[in-house]
């Protein structure tokens, strides 16, 4: 057993947190939209889901020392809401380009500040209690990542057959720090069925991938090289323009070649130095409409109501009414009903995940894509 430690308390490398806020939260549709996505709406509590991630870590690691990842259409929405947030925060994506792009962005940024940079990536769109417990897993985490060239995963002890997670499975223990165990992994899966995710549940040797991720940059650098080397090269590239005149033009020109893909399946999937950090946290991905189910208290009839709602004989639905006037169901169940000033959605609970399909004709129609 190694004794605890506070990584706070005596030199080493620093730690960085690189928040990932470029998502278009389509699934929260019609209160997502393209100027509004989901990570800006008070979903969780009274604050925004960025708010929320921003303040969890500050006391960990101090706001100058944070980077968010975004869009350039929500750059300004974002300075306005979290105020304390600068311009030198902020690194914006031109494009979308999944987590490997945003990732490796940041970390050529981070280089160019600070060499030996531990980064700490987290999504602005989770529900993390309680925080003390996640703060003392990141400074497990970025010990291990100072300490050694390792590509660090949070995983999240599942609390219930989830087919909407992917998996990570574990293998042998590396090593113990107190409370907290630190896993080699055996292999990620894929989101399972509702068979393999009940398998996953009962045989304790899964965990949730959670999209939280600790190392050096030199460390994610090295495994862009080895893994991905077009992508690394293209981002060696560009990180000579960082800091001049020329650095957006250079941004644009490597977002047109950079491949859309994630970092799990980049580089963590084919690794052989990466770890997983077992947590048990009260964890969640809010995603969809459905998440809020799992966070939000319901009435005697199961449902989730928010805002002006008269509900009748109505049963496990979802119902929000974010603008005026007044939702009236009667003798429905199963529903999520959203009234967002001009667009009332309703679908199915077994179809809402599906939003993205209807958004996708949208898009394709001129006198529709005003309601993106």
């Amino acid at each position: 057993m190694i004794p605890f430690f506070n990584p706070l308390s005596g030199g080493g490398a620093l730690n960085y947190a690189v928040i990932l806020a470029g998502g278009k939260g389509e699934r929260f549709w019609p209160l997502s939209r393209i100027q509004r996505p989901k990570q800006l709406l008070q979903i969780t509590s009274q604050k925004t889901m960025l708010q929320e991630t921003v303040d969890r870590i500050k006391d960990f690691i101090p706001v100058e020392r944070t980077l968010v990842i975004s869009g350039e259409n929500i750059k300004k929405a974002i300075l306005e809401q979290v105020n304390y947030l600068k311009e030198e925060n902020l690194i914006v994506e031109p494009a979308m380009r999944n987590t490997c792009a945003a990732i490796g962005l940041a970390a050529v940024h981070l280089r160019k500040k600070d060499p030996e940079a531990i980064m700490v990536v987290l999504s602005s769109d989770h529900m993390i209690q309680p925080e003390n417990k996640l703060r003392k897993i990141l400074e497990v985490g970025t010990k291990l990542a100072g300490e050694g060239d390792h590509l660090i995963t949070i995983g999240i002890t599942p609390t219930r057959a989830e087919t909407g997670y992917g998996y990570i499975e574990f293998s042998e223990l590396y090593q113990t720090f107190d409370d907290i165990i630190v896993y080699q992994i055996k292999e990620f899966k894929e989101k399972p069925d509702r068979l393999l995710a009940q398998k996953y549940y009962y045989d304790r040797k899964h965990l949730w991938n959670s999209g939280m991720f600790i190392w050096s940059v030199s460390t994610i650098l090295n495994a862009l090289k080895k893994h991905m080397p077009q992508t690394y090269e293209k981002l060696e590239s560009y990180s000579k323009h960082i800091e001049t005149e020329n650095e957006e033009r250079a941004k644009s020109e490597l977002y047109q070649q950079l491949e859309n893909i994630s970092v799990d399946f980049a580089v963590l999937e084919k690794a052989k130095n990466a770890l997983v950090i077992k947590a048990d946290l009260l964890w969640d991905d809010i995603g969809s409409w459905l998440a809020l189910d799992r966070i939000k208290q319901k009435d005697r009839d199961h449902n989730l109501i928010i805002g002006d709602v008269r509900a009748i004989n109505t049963y496990e639905s979802i119902i929000v009414n974010e603008s005026g006037g007044i939702i009236a169901t009667l003798g429905v169940s199963d529903l999520v009903i959203v009234k967002s000033k001009d667009i009332v959605f309703v679908a199915h609970k077994t179809k809402v995940q599906d939003v993205k399909e209807l958004l996708s004709e949208f898009a394709q129609d001129k006198e529709l894509e005003k309601y993106l």
